[in-house]
């Protein structure tokens, strides 16, 4: 072992393992034979005011390219490695690790750790370039404890880590969710100060704490390497991440805030600065504010590219705003951006929301009509919008298109179908479809069981489906409130109110919160059975629980009391239901009604029914 393996071995006591495992061990261990899977109108003023529309910076979320191109360029890639191999004077390490790295490129991890253990069979001395790349490959397949076994192969060539290693690493251990690990080691490589890390390793660092929730932490590594006088590019990268990470955690004004402190700090903003602020503000519905960021950005040459157009065609669609998101769209392409599958899929759902199944078809075929290729998500949607809206032979038809279009099912698709199927009675088919899922080696998810569970107890078939949660139970599969109140809803429509509450008490001591919907199921059932006390007990503990009565929570309690002809205590519900912000629905305002009658020698009375029931009843 040389001198400056020893000190990285005592620096980082946790490395001591690796010297010992030989090169092409940490290449080929057995584990690896695993698979790896891998305000409107102003708004469309303001787009429509855009010119010279291209960028050289794109955060287009491009689709994958058609499957042959890649398999094209994988093959050639092979090709190429294969001939370099067979050739008499075999080409330097150089040349081959440029070929391994657009592999990497290409996104075939799996295969450049392959070929490098070909590389050593052939007996073709590595670098540390090459083990580098192999580092990276096992962190992209969430495998960082075989990136850091690579550092003994560092060590025994007689080779560093350098930054590149390094930040392969903490990328690795980010992306397994191992931030307590990913923290220390950064701490440990600034303390010892033996590497200088760069903006890429800062940046790898900021946008690993931005995706697991510590953005406050980004935000103060920002301010601490703001001082190390990186490239305004590479800075821009650290601004953007943390901009995008406050507007998803919905804390725009931050992310504003951060936005004019780059400015000043002579940093421009681009359209990834632009688009995610713009995410933040649809999302809010905040228009005549996204108004004037378009604007803005406009004013400083920084035109919305096809994903900022995307964000808001998506954002309109989701509020009901089809046709301003079709106009968005056509000054879209009118500025020369070309619309890709997420704009057609967006389009799509929106229509889908709608309940508008021929708009969201013709959008589809024009997906195929115009050269594209419909993904998994385009399906999923229409399968999805086809299913709610009981069209259940549509939504088959497109269900066993997808294996004829050679894509594969994901469990959104299963879990649309399967619900589709057992809403219409159609179980048989259901069985057949969950049991082909299972046949595929697609493990169904929580949503899945949910679905099986609520068409048993729909179904009256009580005891299959408390046997069916028990094995829920009794497997690995993680059990969300969603099924305790399917259980529980089933119980109180049956009479079973014991059940019921037995449920609430599981749930609760397994941590879980109940919520709206559990304590309206309860109270629903309480107020059939004519316990109202302690419907209205519950009703207080609920409140106490920081769980908030909606507008159905109080009205079941409210036609409970009528019912029982208890118009006092009704109309006292009633007032606390009014000061909430609620209205009384159809069916209570029919039951005030009907009291009316019965209360003309109550004048007291008489005027609070009336202040409730409508003037024209």
């Amino acid at each position: 072992m040389s001198i400056r393996a020893a000190f990285w071995l005592t620096k980082f006591p946790q490395f001591q393992f690796l010297h010992q495992g030989t090169f092409l061990y940490n290449f080929v261990a057995p584990s690896l034979l695993c698979n790896y899977y891998h305000n409107f109108a102003t708004v469309t003023t303001a787009l429509s005011s855009v010119v010279n529309p291209k960028l050289s910076i794109s955060t287009t979320p491009s689709q994958p390219k058609p499957p042959k191109s890649a398999s094209n360029n994988l093959d050639e890639a092979l090709v190429s490695f294969n001939r370099m191999l067979k050739s008499r004077s075999i080409p330097s390490i150089y040349s081959i690790n440029k070929l391994l790295g657009s592999i990497v490129k290409l996104g075939h991890y799996q295969t450049v750790l392959s070929l490098i253990k070909q590389l050593h069979l052939q007996g073709v001395l590595v670098d540390a370039y090459t083990i580098n790349i192999g580092i990276n490959c096992y962190c992209h397949l969430n495998r960082v404890d075989f990136g850091f076994s690579l550092l003994g192969s560092l060590f025994k060539g007689g080779y560093e880590p350098n930054v590149v290693t390094f930040t392969a690493l903490i990328k690795g251990l980010f992306a397994q969710d191992k931030f307590s690990e990913a923290k220390n080691l950064l701490v440990k490589l600034v303390t010892e100060k033996q590497i200088e890390l760069d903006a890429v390793t800062y940046g790898t660092v900021i946008n690993g704490l931005c995706k697991s929730g510590n953005t406050k932490i980004a935000m103060e590594l920002l301010r601490s390497i703001e001082t190390l006088n990186f490239e305004v590019d590479k800075m821009l990268c650290c601004y953007n991440m943390i901009i995008d990470s406050l507007c998803k955690d919905s804390m725009i004004s931050d992310a504003k805030n951060l936005l004019l402190k780059m400015s000043k700090k002579g940093i421009s903003p681009d359209v990834v600065t632009y688009s995610s602020l713009i995410h933040g503000l649809c999302n809010f519905g905040q228009w005549k504010e996204v108004t004037e960021l378009l604007r803005e950005m406009v004013g400083r040459n920084v035109f919305p590219n096809a994903h900022t157009f995307n964000i808001v065609v998506d954002a309109l669609c989701k509020e009901g705003m089809v046709r301003e998101a079709e106009d968005v769209l056509e000054i879209m392409i009118k500025r020369g951006e070309v619309p890709d599958i997420v704009t057609y899929n967006a389009l799509m759902d929106g229509y889908c929301l709608q309940g508008q199944m021929e708009e969201a078809q013709k959008v589809f075929d024009s997906i195929v009509n115009g050269g594209l290729e419909p993904d998994i998500i385009s399906y999923n949607t229409l399968i999805n919008g086809y299913c709610k809206k009981r069209r259940i032979d549509e939504a088959l038809h497109l269900f066993k298109d997808v294996s004829r279009k050679r894509l594969n099912y994901s469990i959104v698709t299963y879990n649309s179908i399967l619900h589709g199927l057992f809403e219409n009675g159609k179980f048989d088919v259901a069985q057949e479809v969950f049991n082909e899922m299972l046949a595929e080696g697609r493990s169904p998810d929580a949503v899945t069981y949910n679905i099986v569970l609520d068409c048993m107890c729909k179904n009256r078939q009580f005891t299959e489906a408390f046997s069916f949660f028990s094995s829920m139970q009794n497997s690995e599969l993680y059990i969300d409130i969603a099924s305790y109140n399917i259980l529980i809803d089933a119980a109180c429509k049956d009479g079973k109110l014991e059940i019921a509450k037995e449920l609430l008490n599981e749930l609760l001591s397994n941590g879980l919160q109940p919520n709206a919907r559990t304590y309206n199921a309860i109270i629903n059932g309480l107020c059939e059975e004519g316990s109202l006390n302690e419907a209205k007990e519950l009703l207080m503990r609920m409140e106490d629980n920081d769980c908030l009565p909606t507008d159905v929570t109080y009205n079941v309690i409210v036609r409970g009391f009528l019912k029982k002809n208890q118009t006092y205590e009704a109309m006292a519900l009633l007032d606390k239901m009014r000061r909430s912000g609620f209205s009384a629905d159809n069916s209570t305002i029919e039951m005030l009604v009907n009291v009316l009658p019965t209360r003309e020698q109550d004048p007291t009375l008489l005027n609070m029914i009336q202040k409730f029931a409508p003037k024209d009843k």
